[in-house]
């Protein structure tokens, strides 16, 4: 049977975070989520007729704000997914989650409905560093959900951490670090802060944000790889660091260049050789006429691509399954990137060529001379 993962995109928030970009709506009306979770479902059905002979073994939840939907309504949908695919008994099943979207209660009804792994935004423990970057919550928030959802039996939590945001300081950024690790996290995603146009942030431009410079947010992605490796959280993705056995699964998807089809406004899709990026559009979505850009990529692309996401990863290119996936060897890819040994960017491992942390920060321009996608 094929793998492959689901994405389900819930595009409802309590409010629009000052940076945010993504695909939300805030405080949705009560008929506009039952319209919007019919279209989902219908979706769901319809794509599952193509997928006979998949297994799927990752369901993500994103958003918005999953949780701010009812927990029955949110189980409802995983049922749906059951109903519709072969979903494999030990698939992974997150939800995003913000805090104070949640209680004990319903935490309890998502476990048992098979939800099992949260990954919950908390972005900074400081409280000024929060009202900077418009969130409702606070750190006492914050823990108040991970011990709801701790003792609602979830044993797999994710927080989700922000560093080059208004305000912060190295030193502040290593005290919401100290203070998560202090519950014991079986993963953490680290972001640094991009200004998107469009947002309220990049309305406001970056020189009216009193933003870290360029060498401080350098110094506190190191520091963190540092100190959270030291915490028994080793980095395995550009922004991911996981205890042994925790990374992210459905994640791991998109870095290995597997199938996964994604669901609602502004989800992708990479299913059957063939690319789709649905529009940002809710209400085109409502009216059942979302545009979608469809592509179906060559093989050079494809080896481009794949060479791109899998040195997202730490353990960089792995020329063995280059070699088994395309029936030819990376060697061009393998020498143009060694090229940036000599700098300290990139390391020879016995798979093939991977990142340092320093080549992580330059990760973007270093593969944007390596790699063609026009070839």
């Amino acid at each position: 049977m094929r793998p492959l993962g689901l994405y389900l995109h819930i595009p409802f928030c309590r409010s629009k975070c000052l940076y945010c970009d993504f695909c939300s709506v805030p405080r949705p009306e009560a008929g506009v989520v039952d319209a919007y979770l019919a279209r989902l479902e219908a979706d769901l059905r319809a794509a599952a007729r193509l997928c006979g002979d998949c297994t799927v073994d990752s369901v993500y939840f994103g958003g918005g704000t999953p949780t701010l939907l009812p927990p029955g309504r949110l189980a409802g949908l995983l049922s749906a997914v059951a109903s519709a695919f072969r979903l494999s008994p030990q698939a992974e099943v997150t939800a995003e989650c913000n805090p104070a979207t949640g209680s004990r209660e319903a935490f309890a009804l998502l476990r048992r409905a098979g939800f099992n792994r949260l990954s919950i935004g908390l972005q900074s423990a400081d409280a000024a560093e929060l009202r900077a970057l418009g969130r409702l919550h606070t750190w006492p928030d914050f823990l108040r959900t991970w011990e709801q959802a701790r003792a609602a039996g979830f044993d797999n939590l994710s927080a989700d951490v922000m560093f080059g945001i208004p305000h912060q300081t190295g030193q502040s950024f290593a005290r919401t670090l100290e203070q998560v690790c202090a519950l014991r996290p079986q993963h953490l995603s680290c972001y640094a802060l991009t200004v998107e146009p469009g947002t309220p942030y990049g309305r406001r431009g970056e020189a009216a944000l009193d933003l870290p410079d360029e060498e401080r947010v350098r110094q506190m992605y190191l520091d963190a790889i540092a100190y959270l490796g030291a915490q028994g959280l080793a980095q395995y993705e550009i922004s991911n660091f996981a205890r042994p056995g925790y990374e992210c699964r459905h994640n791991l998807k998109y870095w290995n260049a597997e199938e996964y089809l994604g669901f609602g406004p502004a989800a992708h899709s990479d299913f059957g050789g063939v690319r789709t990026a649905n529009a940002a559009d809710l209400p085109a979505y409502l009216a059942g006429s979302l545009p979608a850009a469809r592509e179906t990529p060559g093989r050079e692309e494809r080896m481009n691509e794949y060479v791109m996401l899998r040195m997202r990863l730490c353990a960089g290119l792995d020329t063995r399954a280059f070699a088994a996936r395309f029936g030819t060897g990376a060697g061009r890819f393998c020498a143009a990137l060694e090229r940036y040994a000599a700098g300290g960017f990139v390391r020879r491992t016995a798979s093939g060529p991977a990142f340092t942390p320093e080549g992580m920060l330059v990760s973007n321009t270093i593969l944007s001379e390596v790699l063609d996608f026009n070839a």
